[in-house]
C-alpha cells in the first residue's frame, strides 16, 4: 500500500497503526526500501506498507474449483437456468421455481449478487437494499519470466495484481450505471493512466483484456448475512467490493446457520434487520433516559 505525497501518508500512518493495534503484521517501509523491492515503480513514492501475510487468488478458477468440488460431494448446479420465484409458505421459504420447475429445498439462500433485489416472490420488506456498483478492469500482459511487478500494489487511484502467467491486472473503476457492463474509453484510459503514474514502463505491454462487472452494494457497503425472519430463508449478498474476501467467512456463516441454526457472533451485526429494524433515534433515547 502506497502513499505518494504527504497527505496519502498520513492516512497510510493511521491505517497502519490501527491495522497494527489488531494485531495484524505490517511493515512500514521508505520510498527506497520499496524502490529496492520494485525497482520499476516511477521515483517520488514516499512510503508504503507491506503485508507479508496478504495473498492473492485467481479468482476465475477459485469458482472452477468451487464447482468441481460441490459436484464432487454430490451436488447438483442448474447452469443457465434463471430463478423465477422464490416460494413462501407461511413464512416459511419451501423452495424455488427455475423456470416453470419447480425445486423444493429445506433452506434458501438468497446469493445472487446484484440482482439479489430482483428476484420474485419476496415481499416488500424482505427485499435486500442492494444497488449495483459497475467496476472496469484492464489486463496487460508482461514476460513471466521478467515481470515489472512481483507485488500486488495498492494507491489511492488504482491497483494493481500482478498473475503468476504475466498477467498484470488494473482496476478498478466505481460508478453508479445500474446494470450497464460497458467497457468504455474513460474508464479504460482512467486505469491505464493512474497505473502508469505508478509504474511507467508498462506503456509497452499489450493490452490483453478488458472487462466490467457488477458488485452488489449494500445501504451501508456492507455483507447482508444470515436469518432474514423468515424460517428457512438465509441471504448472502452485498459484499460491495470484498466479495472474494469474504467469501470464506461467508460460507463458514452460512453454514453453521443450516447445520446448528445459531449465527456467528461475527456475522451477527450483519443481518438483514439492520434495515428492517433499525436502532431507535438516539435523541429519543437520551430523552427516555433522562
Amino acid at each position: 500500500m502506497t502513499a505518494w505525497t504527504r497527505d496519502e501518508q498520513e492516512r497510510l500512518q493511521f491505517d497502519y497503526e490501527f491495522q497494527r493495534g489488531l494485531g495484524v503484521p505490517l511493515e512500514w517501509l521508505s520510498g527506497a526500501e520499496v524502490r529496492r523491492r520494485e525497482p520499476y515503480l516511477r521515483s517520488g513514492l514516499v512510503r508504503a506498507v507491506f503485508s507479508p501475510n496478504d495473498h492473492q487468488v485467481d479468482n476465475r478458477k477459485v469458482v472452477e474449483a468451487l464447482q468441481q468440488a460441490f459436484r464432487l460431494a454430490g451436488g447438483k448446479i442448474h447452469a443457465q437456468c434463471p430463478v423465477t420465484k422464490i416460494h413462501l409458505t407461511d413464512n416459511r421459504a419451501t423452495g424455488v421455481y427455475l423456470g416453470d420447475r419447480w425445486i423444493a429445498a429445506d433452506t434458501v439462500v438468497l446469493a445472487a449478487g446484484a440482482w439479489s433485489r430482483l428476484i420474485p416472490g419476496l415481499p416488500q420488506h424482505l427485499l435486500p437494499p442492494l444497488r449495483p456498483l459497475k467496476g472496469q478492469m484492464i489486463a496487460l500482459q508482461m514476460d513471466p519470466d521478467r515481470p515489472l511487478l512481483h507485488h500486488v500494489l495498492w494507491s489511492n487511484h488504482a491497483y494493481l495484481v500482478p498473475r503468476r502467467d504475466g498477467r498484470l491486472l488494473i482496476g478498478a473503476t466505481v460508478e453508479e450505471k445500474g446494470f450497464d457492463t460497458t467497457v468504455t474509453a474513460g474508464g479504460v484510459y482512467g486505469l491505464l493512466e493512474a497505473a502508469w503514474r505508478i509504474l511507467p514502463s508498462l506503456e509497452d505491454l499489450p493490452l490483453i483484456e478488458t472487462w466490467a462487472g457488477l458488485r452488489p452494494t449494500s445501504r451501508d457497503d456492507a455483507p447482508i448475512l444470515g436469518p432474514t425472519g423468515v424460517a428457512g430463508l438465509l441471504m448472502a449478498t452485498g459484499h460491495h467490493r470484498n466479495g472474494v474476501l469474504l467469501a470464506p467467512v461467508t460460507a463458514a456463516t452460512i453454514l453453521q446457520y443450516v447445520l446448528t441454526g445459531t449465527l456467528l457472533a461475527e456475522a451477527q451485526p450483519f443481518t438483514l434487520a439492520r434495515f428492517t429494524n433499525p436502532a431507535p433515534d438516539s435523541m429519543a433515547t437520551s430523552e427516555k433516559t433522562i
